[in-house]
């Protein structure tokens, strides 16, 4: 089933509804979003058993009737508002939560993404790059993520003999230039 068209009516209400406002509409990963001055206010889209209101920033929000919700425990800022019958949709308060978020907007509120923070290479990695030139230079090479994607690795394993057999094993992998993993990303 057409996790979109499941809601068609009720996703065509909430567009009604945010072209109300002073937002300006635009497709954002496959989805509509409703910006103001760039940033991204809030967007819906329909799921197989509710479909749902999303505020970017919505953990500034008051939230006066207790409608929004955290999707996963990691969400930071993002809050929906979920809805399960066109019955639920009030203009009057969406409305108020849409001013509410841009207000927000403009006074600059918004959690930004944390900055990438590297780590120190375990001194059992920095003693295998010192004793092999062609290993250290293609360390060196890789970009920051995937430097720390194996020292992490290494730091993790509580044993050394864990944390040695984990250098040999990413060695390889080190030399082709490849992360630990690349395997798992999608082309």
């Amino acid at each position: 089933m057409d996790k979109i068209n499941h809601w068609g009516k009720e996703l065509e209400l909430l567009q009604k509804i945010l072209n109300k406002t002073e937002l300006t509409e635009t497709i954002k990963w496959g989805t509509t979003v409703y910006t103001h001055n760039g940033k991204n206010i809030v967007g819906f889209v329909g799921f197989k058993n509710y479909f749902t209101l999303w505020f970017y920033n919505g953990v500034f929000l008051t939230d006066p009737y207790k409608v929004l919700i955290s999707a996963q425990e990691k969400t930071k800022a993002l809050r929906q508002w979920r809805f399960n019958l066109m019955e639920e949709i009030d203009e009057k308060q969406i409305l108020e939560y849409v001013k509410e978020a841009i207000k927000n907007s403009e006074e600059g509120k918004e959690i930004k993404a944390k900055k990438f923070q590297s780590v120190s290479v375990p001194e059992l990695l920095q003693d295998e790059l010192n004793l092999d030139e062609n290993l250290k230079s293609a360390f060196e090479k890789l970009i920051p993520g995937k430097q720390k994607e194996y020292s992490l690795f290494i730091d993790e394993a509580k044993q050394e003999k864990t944390k040695m057999s984990r250098i040999e094993k990413i060695k390889p992998m080190i030399l082709q230039g490849i992360g630990l993993y690349d395997k798992y990303k999608k082309d």
